[in-house]
C-alpha cells in the first residue's frame, strides 16, 4: 500500500515529487522517450552508417580524390553541421514543444539526400549533398538531445544518454555490415547500398513521427488539493531568443566545457581517417574495408551504458578526459611499429572506449548547466565549437598527409592531443555533479 510522505504537503516537495521518479519504481529504467529516441537513432544510423562504411573507399579509390580533397569532403561531413546546430537549437526551445518536429525536418532532409549520391560524381555536386545531408544532422541533434535530458534526472543523465547512444550504436554496428553483404552481393554495390540506405532513412522519420512524444514531462501540472492554498504562480520563462542562448556562454562552467569540447576537437582525428590509417597499416583489402567501422560501434555499444553510469558516480568531467586518454592510446598503437594480428581489435576498442566516454557524457554534463527553456540552444553551443574544430581538423589532417605522409600528420595530432586535454585538466570546468560533488 503506498503510504504519503509527509513532506509532501509542501509546495516544493510536491514541485520536487513532479520533477523525479518516484523512489523504487523507475529510479533504474529510463523514460519512454529515451528509449523512442533510441530506436529512431538506431534505425536512422542503419541507414546514415551504411553511407559512412563505404564514403572513404568510394571518394579515394572510386572517384580517385586526393587525401586534401577527400580531408574537404571528409570535414564538411563532419563540421558542416556546425553551421545550423544553433538554429535547430533556437527553433526547438521557441516553441516550447518543437523539440520533436524541428528534429524530424533534420532526419528528413538526411533521409532525402541518400539517393541523391548515386548522380553526384564529381567533387562539387557531392559537397553540395554531403552539406544537405550534414545540415540535416545539424537540425536534429539538438533537439533530440534536449528531448534525452529533459525526460531525464539530473542524477541519471548520464545513464539517459549511455542508453540512447547504446541503441543509436547498435544500428552502427548493423550498419556497415549492411552495406558490406550489399557489395558482395551485387554488381553496382555503390549504387545499391544508397538506395537502401534510403529506405531504411524513411522507416527511421516514420518511427519518430509515431511514437516519439512531442512534448516532454518535465513541467508536470500539480493537481489542485480542496481546501488548500493555492500555490504561487511560478515566474513566467523568458523567451528564448538567439541572445539569450549565447548569454548561456557567460556560465563560467559552460563556458569551460565548450572551450575544452572545442580544443579537444581540434586534435581528434575523423573516424574516416582513422580506417583509412588502419587501412594503410594492415594493407586490409577493399572489400573488407567496410568491416572496419564495426569494431569501433562494438566497443561503442558494450561500453556506452556502463561508462554512462559510471560517469554518474565518480563524476562526468573525469570519464570524458579519460575517453580522450584512450584516443591518445589509439594514436600511439598506430604510430608504433607493430604489426600484430590484435593492432585493429586494440585500435578499434580504443576508439569506440573513446566515443563512449564523451559523446553522450559531455551533453550530460552540459545539460547541468543550461535551463530547461534554453535546454536545446545550450547544448546546441557545445556541439557548434565541437564540430567546428572537427572540420578544421579534417582539413588540416588532409592537408598534412597529402604533405607530409599519414605518419607525421597523426604524430602532430597526438602532441596536439595530448597538449589539449592537459590543459582541460587543468581547466576543470565541471564542478559538482547532482549527487557526487567534487568531479
Amino acid at each position: 500500500m503506498y503510504v504519503a510522505d509527509s513532506r509532501a504537503s509542501t509546495p516544493a516537495a510536491s514541485a520536487e515529487s513532479a520533477a523525479r521518479p518516484r523512489a523504487g519504481r523507475r529510479l533504474a529504467a529510463v523514460a519512454p522517450t529515451v528509449l523512442a529516441l533510441g530506436t529512431v537513432s538506431l534505425v536512422t544510423d542503419v541507414s546514415s552508417e551504411m553511407v559512412t562504411a563505404v564514403l572513404p573507399l568510394y571518394l579515394v579509390t572510386g572517384l580517385g580524390l586526393s587525401p586534401l580533397g577527400f580531408g574537404l569532403l571528409d570535414g564538411i561531413y563532419n563540421g558542416f553541421s556546425a553551421l545550423v546546430r544553433l538554429v535547430g537549437g533556437h527553433l526547438a526551445d521557441r516553441g516550447g514543444g518543437r523539440h520533436k518536429w524541428v528534429a524530424g525536418a533534420g532526419y528528413a532532409l538526411s533521409a532525402a539526400c541518400k539517393p541523391l549520391l548515386l548522380v553526384a560524381q564529381t567533387l562539387t555536386p557531392i559537397g553540395l549533398v554531403l552539406a544537405a545531408d550534414r545540415t540535416g544532422k545539424g537540425l536534429r541533434t539538438a533537439p533530440r538531445d534536449a528531448l534525452i535530458s529533459l525526460s531525464s534526472t539530473p542524477e541519471t543523465r548520464g545513464r539517459a544518454f549511455g542508453v540512447h547512444r547504446a541503441m543509436d550504436t547498435a544500428g552502427a554496428l548493423l550498419g556497415p555490415l549492411a552495406a558490406f553483404l550489399i557489395l558482395r552481393a551485387t554488381v553496382d554495390g555503390y549504387d545499391a547500398v544508397f538506395m537502401v540506405s534510403f529506405c531504411v532513412a524513411v522507416v527511421g522519420v516514420l518511427v519518430l513521427v509515431l511514437f516519439v512524444p512531442g512534448r516532454t514531462a518535465a513541467r508536470s501540472t500539480r493537481t489542485a488539493v480542496p481546501d488548500e492554498p493555492a500555490a504561487p504562480a511560478a515566474p513566467a520563462a523568458p523567451r528564448p531568443t538567439l541572445r539569450a542562448a549565447l548569454a548561456l556562454l557567460r556560465r563560467p562552467e559552460l563556458r569551460g566545457i565548450a572551450l575544452c569540447a572545442l580544443l579537444l576537437g581540434l586534435a581528434t582525428v575523423s573516424d574516416s581517417f582513422m580506417f583509412l590509417l588502419l587501412q594503410h597499416r594492415l594493407g586490409v583489402p577493399d572489400r573488407w574495408f567496410a568491416l572496419l567501422p564495426i569494431g569501433t560501434a562494438a566497443a561503442f555499444l558494450l561500453l556506452a551504458v556502463p561508462l554512462g553510469r559510471l560517469a554518474d558516480r565518480v563524476g562526468r568531467w573525469r570519464v570524458f578526459l579519460a575517453g580522450h586518454g584512450a584516443l591518445l592510446l589509439a594514436y600511439g598503437l598506430l604510430l608504433t611499429s607493430w604489426h600484430g594480428t590484435a593492432l585493429p581489435f586494440a585500435v578499434l576498442f580504443l576508439h569506440g572506449g573513446f566515443y563512449a566516454a564523451t559523446d553522450g557524457v559531455l551533453m550530460a554534463a552540459a545539460s547541468d548547466n543550461v535551463p530547461e527553456e534554453l535546454r536545446s540552444s545550450g547544448l546546441a553551443l557545445v556541439q557548434t565549437g565541437q564540430a567546428l574544430a572537427r572540420f578544421v581538423c579534417s582539413l588540416a589532417f588532409g592537408a598534412a598527409w597529402t604533405a607530409w605522409g599519414d605518419r607525421t600528420a597523426l604524430m602532430a595530432s597526438a602532441v596536439a592531443l595530448a597538449l589539449c586535454a592537459l590543459f582541460s585538466t587543468i581547466l576543470r570546468p565541471v564542478r559538482r555533479t547532482p549527487s557526487e560533488g567534487l568531479v
